[in-house]
């Protein structure tokens, strides 16, 4: 499972690894993101509908609408942030994402707790020429009309593929970890059958991995 993730570079990064078109980047002046978590904003690399790829800004977390016990009124919908591999094609929930709405979330390390009070907090990173270089989670998006924050809204919500850990990072989570896709991959995710992505899910080699420092961030949670 990952609740919090990083995605430092700038855009003009996402658009070289991720071959995206000027005229397609409609993100504007992304902010740093050093620390985000369900039910944040963060960019997506998706296909429109012309199947030309686009990099937009979406919610974490599917929602889930949820009606109060006592009241019978909409609450705050649940969200749902990670999308386990072994349900992606036997549930509902998420079967129509992964068959026909995958994206690539680009990220910079993501973070995992191990004990409690207090929690010990572990950030990984890939290896690279540079720090912390710029890699993309495997990714499902869905729209979502209803009641959020006290009012109707219209958004487009994703969801992190995860599975099961590789070696390094099962010594602090043992159980999922987020999807990383290797370069190659980023195609075959996006437009290849669901036979073709599925056969892209799996733990990401430990060996390309490390423990990184996490993001400094000032007060209000700017990067430093």
């Amino acid at each position: 499972m990952c609740n919090l993730y990083s995605h430092t570079k700038p855009v003009d990064a996402m658009r070289r690894l991720f071959d995206i078109a000027a005229a397609r980047d409609f993100l504007g002046n992304q902010a740093s993101l050093p620390q985000i978590y369900p039910r944040y904003e963060a960019p997506v690399v998706r296909l429109d509908p012309g199947g030309q790829r686009e990099l937009v800004r979406m919610h974490w977390g599917f929602l889930l609408p949820q009606l109060s016990k006592k009241t019978g009124k909409p609450i705050l919908p649940k969200a749902v942030n990670n999308a386990r591999d072994d349900k992606l094609r036997s549930s509902s929930f998420w079967r129509g994402s992964f068959e026909e709405r995958r994206c690539l979330i680009p990220a910079t390390a993501f973070c995992e707790a191990k004990g409690r009070n207090p929690a010990t907090f572990y950030w990984f990173g890939l290896k690279g020429e540079e720090q912390q270089p710029l890699f993309a989670f495997a990714g499902i998006w869905r729209s979502f009309k209803g009641w959020y924050r006290d009012e109707q809204v219209e958004l487009d919500t994703y969801s992190m593929v995860t599975t099961k850990p590789n070696a390094l990072v099962a010594t602090v989570h043992p159980d999922r970890m987020p999807v990383i896709l290797a370069e190659d991959g980023y195609e075959k995710w996006l437009s290849g059958t669901p036979d073709q992505a599925f056969a892209l899910i799996g733990p990401y080699p430990e060996e390309r991995m490390e423990v990184v420092d996490p993001p400094e961030t000032d007060e209000q949670g700017a990067l430093l």
